[in-house]
């Protein structure tokens, strides 16, 4: 033992100083780690044959277990080794990798090559063929290493079943009753590939299999006369006859498919009437095939008639439910009771049966006189004959009982109040007959409307029973009056204003019979308008009177028409009158009742604010009843309305001035919300109680800036221009004046520039026109730059104020009464000064010409706006303009976009 381990480990060195020498890969094998190298490196002039019939290649079948011998071989040791190895043979590669082949030693140097069973050697799914490399060393450190191929070679095996009948006997379950047809599918599987073919074993049972695995059913299967279960050996075949074979167990299920049947024979049962409830009557017993020996669970219900009696739904007794009466209807007459008991072998709707059974009911004396109705009532007309027949009662009454004595009675007992005046006439004729006449309006007459007699109807035969009988008879009243109103005409004064259904008043009517007839009113003529035809009501019952549509004092005053009282027999008419009472239903119209217009920033406190005027209109309120008042949008009370008070005209005034460079006032744009009300004519402790009505008219006022003076550049020349308001436009003759000075403006400019243009022909180039028109370059030419020197010439106008531009922040002075405008200069004190004309000059030497600048019309300033840009022509060059009375401009370039003065409303647009 111990030489072999020395041995062992001197293989173990040259093994190792081989594996360092190698230049070849590493292989696994049995998770450890040997070199393969080249068999001339691996000796290196040492290799001596030690393994005896290697190479060689040997076959093996498929799924070969553990153990079986694949080839034996055998080791020659060299002289030195004394025949003795240090190293066994050993596997110590494959190709391919796997763990399924070992050396095993038999003695005397000889060895196998045997299957390990792990894994199970496959032909179909693993590699067909493997090489395995084996190597020994003895003791004297020979090695050798040689190459074994084992091919694996295909076998037929048995086909295999899948799914679960691989793994163990699969049951089936059919319904009985269901028709021939495929239950269940089989499915196997053969590793090579093969055709497989099914068979049923044994043959005898109702299935067939079919070549491709399906089980059909033969026939119809009946659970109660076939067996209930089948046991189905299907074998499947290979091509090559090997097979395999699994059992089917065929369950059948049962199904509710018979009807249960009745058991018991007795059909008729007899019981007297009158039994108490829960008598049994008949114990009814079924019997379900389906359930074989076992006890059946059956559901037994009536179907027909339930009156008299029940059956308990799982044991099947009958029982009496109800009363159970032989002297009545239908039992009176057909005293045999038809019971159809239904059993059922489910409570849904499963398989049944039905049977007869006849209860016949025996009659007893148990029932007493009875008269239909028990109660009656009977009316006759007042003052009607004495000895009449009311009421034949033998007629009415009746024992129920079928067989006599018991149906025999008598009637005896006439009592209640009044009953003197009347009488039975026998007690076996049952007549009652009146034997005193009755006069309701006789004042001696007890008054009684009704009277209330009892009779007593009594059988007599043993036990005698008997029954009350109830007579009311009523005295009917002779209608002998016609209905009178309280009055023959009535009047109802209504105001406007009352609402749809009101009550306006009433009419009664009585009547002089007794007791007092019932009295219905209705409208029988009149009483509609132009939109309704029937705009009254009155009550049926009580005589009310309503109104159905809106009454209108302007449209009519009064209404008639003539209502009815009736009695049902006889009537009587009366007059209505309804006078509509005027009141304050209609609202105040104003025109206009919607306006938008502009007022400059500078208005004068106590101006007619555009001329503005409202005017209302009431139809029901006098012109002096108008109330006028700012609601809504009268930010800091600028606005107010003259008259407020008393009058159907008002005008709108401005009542403070406005404060926007302090920053009182913000809103350039007022949204007044005028309220015009018709309580001015009312009193004051009357205006909270009276109805007040309220128009509206809606205002939009636009404050416009004051206008701010700007200079326009031109690359040819310079022009300023000044545009002032010298008029307020919130008198009325504004418009007059405007349009009048505008043509006289326009004759004298026309003039004026006829002059010019003859001197300027005379003299120098042409020059701009001298229409007030700006003059600006067409946006898509240039022109060389030229200048024009402008002159103010003061004119004889007063600026008595001042304030500062809210757009440029400048001073500007302005004149209160006209409204002209001018800037102001820093070093100028306000002072009275005139409106200016401009004059433009276009000096050739030195020499000095001027043009009016006439102050423009609301229509020449629209011009202007729709014409912003005109053509220009230069000077010949510029010049100034001194003067005694003048003040000189400085020259300016114009702005590129011809920009000009603005006018009130194009400065609330900047």
């Amino acid at each position: 033992m111990h030489n072999s381990k020395e041995n062992q480990s001197i293989a173990a060195g040259l093994l190792a100083t081989s594996m360092e020498q190698a230049q070849g890969c590493y292989c696994f094998v049995r998770s450890s780690i040997f070199p393969v190298v080249a068999v001339e490196d691996f000796v290196k002039g040492r290799r001596t044959p030690l393994l005896r019939g290697l190479p060689a290649t040997r076959t093996i079948e498929e799924n070969a277990p553990a153990g079986v011998s694949i080839y034996t071989f055998n080791v020659t040791g060299s002289p030195l080794s004394s025949g003795a190895v240090a190293i066994h043979p050993t596997i110590v590669n494959s190709n391919p990798l796997t763990e399924a082949f070992a050396i095993v030693s038999t003695g005397d140097l000889v060895y196998r090559v045997v299957t390990t069973g792990n894994p199970i050697l496959d032909y179909e799914t693993m590699p067909k063929s493997f090489d395995l490399q084996i190597f020994v060393e003895d003791t004297a450190g020979r090695t050798d290493l040689n190459t074994l191929t084992v091919q694996v070679a295909d076998k037929n095996e048995r086909p295999v079943f899948q799914g679960n009948m691989a793994i163990q006997t699969v049951r089936i379950y059919v319904l009985e009753g269901v028709p021939p047809g495929l239950i269940y599918r089989v499915s196997a599987t053969d590793p090579e590939n093969g055709v497989l073919k099914y068979s049923p074993l044994p043959e005898s049972v109702p299935f067939q299999v079919l070549e491709n695995g399906d089980i059909f059913s033969k026939k119809k299967i009946d659970y109660e006369k076939d067996p209930h279960c089948y046991f189905l050996n299907i074998t499947v075949t290979d091509p090559e006859g090997l097979n395999s074979t699994k059992t089917v167990n065929i369950n059948i299920i049962n199904i509710d498919d018979e009807r249960p049947y009745f058991t018991i024979k007795q059909r008729i049962y007899r019981i007297p009437e009158e039994q108490s409830l829960g008598t049994v009557v008949a114990n009814i017993t079924a019997k379900d095939p389906d359930d074989e020996d076992s006890p059946s669970r059956l559901f037994y219900s009536i179907q027909s008639s339930d009156m008299y009696f029940s059956i308990n739904p799982s044991s099947g007794v009958l029982q009496v439910t109800g009363r159970i009466d032989r002297d009545v209807l239908p039992l009176q007459l057909h005293p045999n009771i038809s019971v159809i008991v239904r059993v059922e072998d489910s409570p849904h709707g499963g398989h049944s049966s039905e049977m007869e059974i006849t209860v016949i009911i025996e009659d007893i004396n148990d029932n007493p006189p009875e008269c239909n109705p028990s109660t009656f009532r009977k009316e006759i007309n007042e003052n009607s004959t004495t000895g009449i027949v009311l009421l034949d009662l033998r007629n009415c009454c009746k024992d129920i009982d079928v067989d006599p004595p018991n149906n025999l009675f008598s009637f005896t007992g006439l009592s209640g109040f009044g009953s003197n005046n009347f009488a039975l006439e026998s007690t076996e004729s049952g007549r009652l007959v009146m034997t005193e006449s009755i006069d309701l309006e006789n004042p001696s007459n007890p008054g009684i409307e009704v009277y209330s007699l009892t009779v007593t109807v009594q059988d007599i035969a043993s036990p005698n029973y008997s029954n009350t009988i109830y007579i009311f008879i009523r005295i009917k009243p002779v209608n002998e009056f016609f209905p009178v109103f309280s009055s023959l005409s009535y009047e109802f004064n209504v105001p406007e204003i009352t609402k749809v259904g009101s009550s306006i008043g009433k009419v009664t009517a009585r009547d002089a019979d007794w007791p007092p007839s019932v009295i219905t009113y209705s409208i029988v003529a009149g009483g509609g308008t132009k939109d309704y035809t029937n705009a009254f009501w009155i009550s049926p019952l009580n005589g009310d009177v309503k109104i159905l549509a809106r009454l209108d004092y302007e449209t009519t005053q009064k209404h008639f028409f003539t209502v009815q009282a009736s009695d049902q027999e006889k009537t009587a008419t009366a007059s209505v009158t309804v006078n509509v009472l005027e009141e304050n239903d209609e609202e105040p119209v104003c025109s206009p009742n919607f306006y938008s217009f502009q007022i400059p920033v500078s208005l004068a406190v106590g101006t007619n604010v555009n001329g503005f005027r409202i005017q209302c209109q009431d139809r029901d309120s006098d012109p002096r009843s108008f109330r006028y008042y700012i609601k809504e949008g009268n930010v800091n009370n600028h606005f107010t309305f003259s008259p407020t008070s008393g009058s159907n005209t008002t005008r709108l005034i401005l009542a403070s001035p406005f404060d926007y460079e302090s920053g009182l006032d913000t809103k350039w744009v007022y949204r007044l919300r005028v309220y015009i009300t018709d309580d001015n004519l009312l009193p004051a402790k009357n205006k909270a109680t009276r109805l007040v009505k309220t128009g509206t008219v809606t205002l939009s006022i636009r404050v416009i800036p004051n206008p701010t003076t700007f200079t326009t550049t031109t690359p040819g020349f310079t022009v300023v221009m000044k545009r002032e308001n010298i008029y307020s436009d919130s008198a009325w003759y504004v418009p007059f004046v405007t349009t009048l000075g505008s043509l006289l403006l326009l004759g004298l400019l026309g003039h004026l520039g006829v002059l010019l243009a003859r001197w300027l022909c005379a003299r120098c180039p042409p020059a701009p026109r001298a229409d007030g028109t700006p003059l600006m370059n067409a946006p898509e030419k240039k022109k060389p730059k030229k200048e024009v020197a402008l002159k103010m010439i003061k004119l004889n106008t007063l600026f008595d104020g001042e304030a500062r531009d809210p757009v440029t922040g400048k001073m500007y002075e302005f004149n209160t009464q006209s409204g002209a405008r001018r800037w102001k200069k820093s070093n100028e004190p306000l002072q009275p000064t005139a409106a200016t004309q401009l004059t433009s000059s276009a000096t050739g030497n030195g020499g000095q010409e001027t043009d009016r600048e006439e102050v423009p019309s609301k229509k020449e300033t629209s011009e202007r706006r729709k014409e912003p840009r005109a053509d220009a022509r230069p000077s010949a060059r510029p010049s100034k303009a001194p003067g005694q009375d003048g003040m000189e401009v400085p020259k300016h370039k114009v702005e590129p976009e011809g920009r000009e003065l603005p006018s009130a409303a194009q400065q609330h647009r900047h």
